[in-house]
């Protein structure tokens, strides 16, 4: 039998992850591309100061490679990195990845898809994995007067490390986890810094010490190791965690949201900043920020927390709202990323001619996050209204591949060629899961954020995690349309 051609798009972990699976299994012919020179996806992306992930270390490896040398309970970006670039290494991605190769095209004829890359390289193959990631189209806030600034002025994606910091004058701009992440690690670092919140937000205290040699050194047992990753705590956390994002009067949510408010009166002492920095939204109702010290942060000298809006960029700095002009070298965005892009701005058609483009006229959307009706062969990881939250996306991605592997079968074993989701699945699939996710806290919490798609409806997956396990370990074959 006739070996099947494979396309990766993107080598970041769900590329990767991907890659290796594709590698693994019989009758496949894998090819890789990535639009940047390297590996990493998101964490080759982001190189700014105090770069961090916010879920447990030895949980954001893939389940076949741990890795006992974490420096720490949440792990520093370059770790991640560094850790990503040795698995592809180790397994072989290497070899088969094309760099420097953006796709412009996918467009499904005769059985294969064939794509057109940005460089005039062209491939086909039976199957598309498209693993483009969602966090790395930058969202560029339109303010007046940027053009005008005469210091620095970068997306926190873009981390000008030419500029050395010490002695500048810093406003950081957004107040997500990236705007919390750089503030602590600059303030009192810098000559002045300047954290301008729009929003307040919900901040977890979480202990983020280093761990010892000795600490390190035990994790290379296995046996320690998985003693210390405590599966069954994680996984009830992770439970009790979505449990809450789905009822936020639950015992679960009112202990986080206690949480959350204990340390925002313990740790600020100023009764004026701390207002400034109280919510008024529901805890949860954006992506929960987890930091060791970000309150400390902004009560060190020379730091600042602006909530005066910001009125227009000037060439000296910021004017804001109250009619006060900072002055300052760098402006740094930190206004994270169009979360709504995915596989786009490529073209991609399916059977027939249809164009995904169409299809998310609306806004993206897909049969479980993965599949959507006449692209065959063509599968998301990490796709539109998956699971999101604090919990590990290298486990979400390799319970996807669990089902995605489960619908390549009969293709590779030559009983298929075509498989995808039926319309009328993704139809009830969408309906059912709109209806679930306007009762949970990202809809009912009282704030906006980038959960939410354009018709105002949170973007993601809306029942516990046991449930997203148990649909990716079975699919439903009545939903699907096999040819």
């Amino acid at each position: 039998m006739a070996s099947k051609r494979a396309i990766v798009l993107g080598a970041g972990m769900a590329g990767i992850l991907a890659a290796i699976k594709l590698k693994e299994a019989d009758g496949v012919d894998v090819v890789v591309y990535e639009k940047a020179d390297r590996v990493g996806g998101t964490w080759r992306e982001n190189t700014y100061p105090g770069l961090t992930c916010d879920t447990p270390s030895h949980h954001y490896t893939y389940s076949f490679a741990r890795n006992p040398t974490w420096s720490r309970y949440l792990p520093p970006g370059p770790e991640i990195q560094h850790y990503f670039s040795g698995i592809a290494e180790q397994y072989g991605v290497y070899s088969i990845t094309h760099f420097n190769e953006e796709a412009v095209s996918a467009v499904y004829d005769n059985g294969r898809w064939h794509l057109e890359f940005a460089s005039g390289r062209t491939d086909s193959g039976e199957i598309l994995i498209a693993a483009t990631g969602v966090l790395h189209h930058p969202n560029i806030p339109s303010i007046e007067g940027a053009e005008t600034f005469q210091g620095a002025l970068f997306h926190s994606s873009r981390w000008d490390h030419s500029i050395a910091l010490a002695d500048k004058r810093i406003g950081i701009i957004g107040s997500g986890s990236t705007g919390v992440q750089i503030t602590s690690a600059l303030a009192g670092a810098v000559a002045h810094l300047e954290h301008y919140q729009r929003t307040a937000q919900w901040i977890m205290p979480v202990d983020n010490t280093p761990y010892t040699e000795e600490q390190i050194e035990s994790f290379h047992d296995p046996k320690v190791l998985e003693e210390a990753m405590d599966f069954e705590g994680y996984s009830a956390a992770v439970n009790a965690y979505t449990e809450a994002l789905l009822d936020s009067e639950s015992e679960m949510a009112q202990q986080m949201a206690g949480a959350c408010l204990m340390n925002l009166e313990e740790s600020v002492k100023d009764p004026e900043l701390k207002e400034r920095l109280r919510p008024n939204h529901k805890a949860m109702c954006k992506r929960l920020i987890f930091s060791p010290d970000y309150y400390q942060a902004i009560q060190r000298p020379n730091t600042a927390l602006v909530t005066s809006a910001i009125k227009r960029i000037v060439p000296e700095g910021i004017e804001t709202e109250d009619g006060e002009v900072h002055q300052l070298d760098i402006i740094v965005f930190a206004t994270g990323f169009k979360a709504d892009r995915f596989v786009r701005p490529m073209t991609v058609r399916g059977r027939g001619g249809r164009d995904l483009n169409e299809l998310w006229a609306d806004y993206p959307k897909a049969y479980l996050a993965l599949s959507v009706p006449d692209f065959p062969n063509f599968y998301m990881l990490n796709g539109p209204n998956g699971p999101v939250g604090n919990f590990s996306l290298v486990e979400i991605a390799e319970n996807q591949w669990k089902w995605v592997e489960q619908l390549l079968a009969p293709v590779l074993a030559g009983e298929a060629s075509e498989v995808c989701c039926t319309q009328e699945a993704m139809e009830a699939y969408e309906a059912s899961r709109e209806a679930a996710a306007k009762t949970t806290v990202w809809a009912t919490g009282g704030c906006n954020s980038w959960y939410l798609n354009s018709a105002g409806i949170p973007a993601s997956w809306p029942w516990n995690y046991k449930e997203f396990e148990r649909r990716m370990a079975t699919p439903v074959w009545d939903d699907l349309d096999v040819r």
